[in-house]
C-alpha cells in the first residue's frame, strides 16, 4: 500500500472518541506533563536567577571578606575596577526603646544588620511602602515588615542596635540584594556605614562579614577584574563572585531538586509507558477480526504495522502536545500559588528546551512499548488472530526487540546528555531499570509456579490459581503495575515520615535552647554567671569563634581548580573556624590523635572524615587557610566522626590552640535549660539578661532555626510528593489498563462459567481472589523495594538521618493494597455485565 492508502485506511478506522486508546492518552498525557512542568519550572527559576544576576548580586562582581575591612591597597585596587560600594552585614539584636502600647510580645529579636554606603544599591531599587528611599543618614535606619511586625514598630519610632539607637523612617517592601545575601537567621534593617560604626558592634573578633560590589564599565568583562584580583591578593583568602553566579547555593538547590524530580517524572513516564503497551494491546485486541480481515484481502504484514503504527503515534502525538501544553502553562501557576516560597518569581515564558526534551521522551516512550503488541499483531496468520484470544501472546521477532533496543539507548542517552549529575542519572536509571525487570521476573516465576502447583480442592482458589497462569492472561502486566503502584506508596510514605521525624524527633531531643554569639574572650566567666543567675542549673557551653577560608590543601590551590568538587562545600566561601585543648563534645576520633594539653609546636588541625574523604585527605596531609587577610598553614592530626544531630559546636576544622588563640575573636555559647521547669520563662530571661550584660552579643532563639529548617523540608517533602503522586497515578492506569488488556479473556471465561451455572458472586470472589493473592505476594517485594529507594533518597541525597515511622509506612502499603484490589475488582464488574449469548456471538 502507499502511504496515502495507509493514512486514509487508518483514519477511517480511528473512532474520533479514541475509543480503546483514552489510555494511552491519559498515560502519555499524565508523563509529559509531569516532565515538561517540572523542566520548564526549573528553566524558569534559573533563567530569572542569571538574568538578574547583576541585581541579586549587587554589582557586576562582589568581594567577600570576614572579620575585617579592605585595607587601602585593596580598597584602591576594587576602585580600580569600577564604581564601588561597600557594605557590611552582621547578626545583631533589634531591641525596642519603648513599651509596646498594648499587648504582648519581645522586646528584642534577632536580625540581620546591615550598613550601606551612599552608592547602595549600584543595581535595582530598594523599595519602601512609602515609595521613596534616600541614603539614610547615620542615625535613621530602615527596616523590613517582618522586624517591625515582630516589635510592633512604625515609621517614626526608635529602635536599638548595640549601643546606637536609631529612627525606622520607612519599611523595606523588596531589597535587591536580599536572594544574594544568602541564608539569615532575621528579618533586615539597613543603616548607613557610619550608622553601623555608630553601634560599637564592629570590633576585633566581631563576626561580620564585609561585601564589597564593583559596577564596571558597559564593556568591561568582571571575569577578567576578578583575576586580576587573585593575582594581586593570592593570600588575602578573598571571597570573590562575579554577576553570573548572583545567588550560587540557590541556582546549585534549585538545579539538583529539578534534576532529581525530572528523574522521578521520568520514571513516571516509563509506568506510563507500560500502560501504553497495555493500551495499545487492549486496542489491538478489539481490531483483531479487522486486522484479520485485512490480510485476508491482501494486505501484508507490513501494511498492518504501518496503518496501526500510524494510529498510535497520531494518537501519541495529541496526548503529548497536550501534555507539552500543560507543562507549559502549570509552572506560571505554581509560581503564583507558591508565593514567597520560591526565591524569585520568574514571569511566563516558553522554553523550548525541557518541552522538545520531554516531547522527545513521549515519543520513544510511545514507541518503545507500542511496537511489540504492534509487532505481534502483524506477525500472526489471519487465522491466528481469529484464535488469539485463546492461544495467548507470541514474542516479538528479532528486528522488533533491536528497534526497541535502540529506543531505550536513545532514552538513556537523552537523560544523560541533559542531566547536570550524569553519574547519578545513570544509576537512578540503572536502578529503575533493574526494578522493571525484577518485578517482570518476579510475574514470569507467578505465574510458571501457578502452573505447576497442585490444583486447590476449593473451585473458587481453584479458578483463581488458574486466572494466574491460563492463555492470555496478563499475570505479567498485573505484577508490574501492582508492583510498582504498592512500591511508589512506600517510598513517598518513608521519605515524607523521614523527613518529619528528622526535625521532630531528633533536633529537639538534642538541641541547646539557645546560641549566643560575640561574647568578649575576656568576659566568658562574667558571661557564665549572668546565665545562671538568670536560669539556675543551665549549661553553658562556650567555645572561641572565628571565619576563614581554605585556601588550599595539600600542594593544591583552590584558586587553580577550574571546577570545585560538587560536595566539596568546605571549599566554597568562609567556614566556621576553632580550636580546642581536648576533643570537642560530639566528635568521635576515627584516625591518628589529638595534641597534649599545652602543645606549643607547629600548627595542627582535626578535620571532619566526611570532608577528608570528599578532598582525599589523610592525617600528615596540610591544610591553608587564610584568617583576616593571612593565610598559614597547619597539618592534619586527626579525623573526627561528627554528630550534627546535636546542633551544637560542631565545626569541621579544629586547630590547636596554639594556632589561633592571638588571633582576634569572640566566643560562641550555648545554654540549654533541658529538663527545667517553665523553660520558656527562663529562656526569656537568660536572653533579657544576656542583652543587658552585653549589648554586642547576639542571642539566636533554637526554635527559629528548627522553624525554617522545618518550612524547607516540608517544601522538599511537598515537591516530591507531587511529583511521585504523579508517578502513582501512572501506576494506578498501568493496572487499570491490565485490567481492561485482560477484559476479554476474563469475558470468555465469564460466558463459558455462566453457562455452566456459575453466579455471579462467585466469579467475582474468583477474580478478587486472584487480585488478592498478587497484592498479599508483592507486597512483600514493595516493602523491601520502597524502604530501599526512600533510605537512598534520605541518607545519600538529602544526607539526613534514617528514621522512617514504620505504622505509617505499614498503613500506607495497606492502603495501596486495598487500593488497587478496589480496582482490580472495579475493572472487573464489566465483565459481570456480559450476556452469554451476546458474548458467544463476538468470540
Amino acid at each position: 500500500m502507499t502511504w496515502a492508502q495507509i493514512w486514509r485506511i487508518a483514519r477511517r478506522d480511528l473512532s474520533g472518541r479514541f475509543r480503546g486508546l483514552r489510555l494511552l492518552i491519559i498515560c502519555l498525557f499524565l508523563g509529559v506533563a509531569t516532565l515538561a512542568t517540572i523542566g520548564s519550572l526549573t528553566a524558569s527559576i534559573t533563567g530569572e536567577l542569571s538574568q538578574r544576576g547583576q541585581v541579586i548580586l549587587g554589582g557586576d562582581f562582589e568581594v567577600t571578606m570576614s572579620q575585617r575591612l579592605a585595607s587601602e591597597a585593596e580598597l584602591a585596587a576594587f576602585e580600580r575596577e569600577g564604581v564601588l560600594s561597600e557594605t557590611v552585614r552582621m547578626q545583631a539584636m533589634a531591641q525596642r526603646t519603648a513599651p509596646r502600647a498594648s499587648g504582648t510580645g519581645p522586646d528584642a529579636i534577632l536580625a540581620e544588620l546591615k550598613g550601606v554606603d551612599y552608592d547602595y544599591p549600584l543595581y535595582g531599587t530598594l523599595t519602601l511602602q512609602s515609595g521613596k528611599y534616600a541614603p539614610l543618614d547615620p542615625a535613621s535606619a530602615v527596616i523590613g515588615a517582618g522586624l517591625a511586625d515582630r516589635l510592633d514598630l512604625k515609621p517614626g519610632d526608635k529602635i536599638r542596635f548595640g549601643e546606637a539607637e536609631f529612627t525606622i523612617s520607612g519599611i523595606i517592601v523588596d531589597e535587591p540584594d536580599r536572594l544574594g545575601e544568602g541564608f539569615t537567621l532575621g528579618p533586615v534593617a539597613l543603616v548607613s556605614d557610619l550608622g553601623i560604626q555608630r553601634t560599637g558592634l564592629i570590633q576585633p573578633g566581631s563576626m561580620y562579614e564585609a561585601k564589597y560590589r564593583v559596577k564596571v564599565g558597559a564593556l568591561a568583562d568582571p571575569a577578567q577584574s576578578i583575576e586580576r584580583l587573585k593575582a594581586e591578593f593570592p593570600e588575602a583568602g578573598l571571597e570573590l563572585r562575579d554577576r553570573d553566579r548572583g545567588a550560587p547555593g540557590t541556582a546549585r538547590f534549585i538545579e539538583r531538586m529539578g534534576q532529581f524530580l525530572s528523574l522521578v517524572g521520568l520514571a513516571a513516564l516509563v509506568i506510563a509507558g507500560i500502560g501504553v503497551g497495555n493500551g495499545v494491546a487492549s486496542y489491538l485486541a478489539t481490531k483483531r477480526q479487522g486486522i484479520a480481515t485485512l490480510k485476508i484481502l491482501g494486505a501484508g504484514s507490513g501494511d498492518i504495522l504501518r496503518i496501526y503504527l500510524v494510529q498510535i503515534l497520531a494518537v501519541s502525538a495529541l496526548a503529548i502536545l497536550g501534555g507539552l501544553i500543560a507543562g507549559a502553562l502549570i509552572p506560571p501557576a505554581i509560581i503564583a500559588a507558591a508565593g514567597d516560597v520560591l526565591p524569585v518569581k520568574p514571569g511566563f515564558a516558553i522554553h523550548p528546551l525541557p518541552l522538545a526534551v520531554s516531547a522527545a521522551y513521549g515519543l520513544l516512550i510511545a514507541f518503545i512499548f507500542a511496537l511489540p503488541p504492534l509487532a505481534r499483531a502483524r506477525h500472526v496468520p489471519a487465522a491466528g488472530l481469529f484464535r488469539s484470544l485463546i492461544e495467548g501472546n507470541r514474542w516479538p521477532d528479532r528486528a522488533t526487540m533491536i528497534a526497541v533496543g535502540v529506543g531505550i539507548a536513545g532514552i538513556v542517552a537523552l537523560a544523560l546528555v541533559t542531566a547536570r549529575e550524569a553519574v547519578f542519572s545513570a544509576w537512578f536509571i540503572a536502578a529503575a531499570t533493574g526494578v522493571l525487570l525484577m518485578l517482570a521476573g518476579i510475574g514470569w516465576a507467578i505465574r510458571w509456579t501457578a502452573s505447576r502447583l497442585p490444583r486447590p480442592k476449593a473451585p473458587l482458589l481453584r479458578l483463581a490459581l488458574a486466572n494466574l497462569h491460563r492463555p492470555g492472561a496478563q499475570t505479567g502486566q498485573l505484577v508490574v503495575a501492582l508492583g510498582l503502584g504498592l512500591t511508589l506508596f512506600v517510598i513517598l510514605a518513608g521519605i515524607q515520615t523521614s523527613l518529619t521525624n528528622e526535625i521532630t524527633r531528633t533536633v529537639p531531643k538534642e538541641a541547646p535552647n539557645l546560641f549566643v554569639l560575640d561574647v568578649p574572650v575576656t568576659r566568658g566567666d562574667e558571661f557564665r554567671r549572668i546565665v545562671e543567675q538568670a536560669a539556675p542549673g543551665a549549661a553553658v557551653n562556650t567555645v572561641p569563634s572565628l571565619r576563614g577560608t581554605v585556601t588550599g590543601y595539600k600542594n593544591i590551590r583552590v584558586a587553580d581548580l577550574k571546577d570545585i568538587p560538587e560536595n566539596a562545600w568546605v571549599l566554597r566561601g568562609e567556614r566556621g573556624l576553632t580550636y580546642a585543648e581536648t576533643l570537642p563534645e560530639g566528635s568521635e576520633l576515627i584516625d591518628g590523635k589529638w595534641w597534649p594539653k599545652g602543645y606549643d609546636g607547629p600548627p595542627l588541625v582535626s578535620i571532619d572524615r566526611e570532608m577528608a574523604n570528599v578532598l582525599d585527605l589523610k592525617v600528615g596531609d596540610s591544610l591553608t587557610v587564610s584568617l583576616l587577610g593571612r593565610e598559614f598553614t597547619a597539618k592534619i592530626a586527626s579525623l573526627r566522626q561528627i554528630n550534627w544531630d546535636t546542633m551544637g559546636f560542631n565545626y569541621v576544622m579544629v586547630f590547636s590552640p596554639n594556632t589561633l588563640r592571638d588571633a582576634p575573636h569572640n566566643l560562641a555559647a550555648t545554654v540549654s535549660l533541658k529538663g527545667m521547669a517553665d523553660a520558656d520563662v527562663k529562656e526569656r530571661a537568660v536572653s533579657k539578661a544576656v542583652l543587658a550584660g552585653f549589648a554586642s552579643s547576639s542571642v539566636i532563639e533554637v526554635r527559629d532555626v528548627i522553624g525554617q529548617v522545618t518550612t524547607i523540608l516540608t517544601q522538599i517533602a511537598t515537591a516530591i510528593a507531587a511529583a511521585g503522586s504523579i508517578a502513582i497515578l501512572s501506576g494506578i492506569a498501568v493496572l487499570i489498563g491490565a485490567i481492561a488488556a485482560s477484559r476479554q479473556a476474563h469475558i470468555y471465561d465469564s460466558v463459558i462459567l455462566k453457562t455452566l451455572g456459575a453466579t455471579r458472586r462467585q466469579i467475582l470472589s474468583a477474580q478478587a481472589l486472584e487480585y488478592g493473592l498478587l497484592a498479599a505476594l508483592l507486597a512483600l517485594v514493595a516493602l523491601a523495594l520502597g524502604l530501599t529507594a526512600a533510605w537512598y533518597v534520605i541518607t545519600q541525597i538529602f544526607s539526613f538521618s534514617w528514621a522512617p515511622d514504620w505504622p505509617v509506612v505499614m498503613l500506607t502499603l495497606a492502603g495501596g493494597a486495598l487500593l488497587t484490589l478496589g480496582l482490580g475488582i472495579a475493572g472487573s464488574l464489566p465483565v459481570l455485565a456480559a450476556r452469554p449469548a451476546r458474548a458467544l456471538r463476538q468470540l
